[in-house]
């Protein structure tokens, strides 16, 4: 019996979105898996597609729904290919979804894995190893992360810079032209922008609403409540989350509910 040969992954990502293109790649250096190589990105099915032509690519990490030519239809015209050919040279594929309604038709496509996004690392290893068995390699057993110390988040507050622990944070709120950020201990009036502050946080915070992010500690029940203000109209149903120590509720928008719930089954 051959043993299994040294893992060596040639990875494409293809994402519309600049910001998860980022993230995977973040993810896949937090793996560690050594000879794993990032060849390339591409924004669309076209460029990725090009790519694909002039690279040596073992693994596609790829988008569904993306404008023009989706995913689904990149992994079809893949898979064609490499039959007329006669050859097993397609790339595996691991699909990276917000949606899950694809599922079976990205298996139907041999797809290797199904993530949805935000991907969690624990989640992207797992489909890693998935990739390495099809393609006959071997992952090392990834090795518990060492402790780190406390990550801090700096901002400026009316002027004055500050290093807040992450570990301190419950929410911060988007209000006129400033951001509230509430700690365990304390409330900051901030001049950062939201959306900036939320990606420097990366997997530490969740958005809720389009002018709200909590840090995923924070998250105590996601229910359904009845709120003043609610996008769903004064005495409406709506989902919220209940953070700790404040005992505040906050609402969940339609769009954010998804992401909110999987930053739950994360925190588990």
């Amino acid at each position: 019996m051959s043993e299994p040969k040294p893992v060596r992954l040639r990875v494409l990502i293809v994402d519309d979105e600049p910001l998860a293109r980022m993230r995977l790649r973040s993810l896949l250096a937090d793996c560690g898996v050594a000879g794993l190589e990032v060849v390339g990105e591409a924004g669309s099915a076209p460029e990725a597609l090009h790519v694909l032509s002039i690279t040596n690519v073992d693994l596609l990490l790829l988008d569904i729904h993306m404008p023009g030519l989706n995913g689904l239809e990149v992994a079809r015209r893949l898979r064609e290919q490499a039959q007329r050919e006669g050859s097993a040279s397609a790339p595996a594929v691991v699909f990276v979804t917000a949606h899950a309604e694809h599922a079976l038709d990205a298996f139907e496509l041999n797809a290797c894995d199904y993530l949805t996004k935000p991907v969690r690392r624990q989640r992207l290893q797992e489909a890693l190893q998935r990739v390495a068995q099809r393609l006959g390699h071997v992952l090392p057993t990834p090795q518990p992360p060492a402790v780190q110390p406390d990550k801090v988040l700096v901002v400026s507050d009316r002027g004055r810079v500050l290093r807040i622990p992450v570990s301190e944070l419950v929410s911060l709120k988007a209000e006129m032209k400033y951001v509230t950020l509430r700690t365990l201990t304390h409330t900051y009036v901030l001049d950062d922008a939201l959306v900036d502050l939320e990606q420097r946080l990366g997997d530490a915070a969740v958005r809720i609403h389009r002018s709200a992010v909590v840090a995923k500690a924070a998250i105590r029940a996601l229910e359904k409540r009845v709120l003043p203000g609610a996008e769903d109209g004064e005495g409406a149903e709506t989902w919220a989350v209940h953070l700790a120590p404040s005992d505040e509720w906050l609402p969940v928008s339609r769009r954010q509910l998804t992401a909110v719930r999987e930053a739950l089954v994360g925190e588990a």
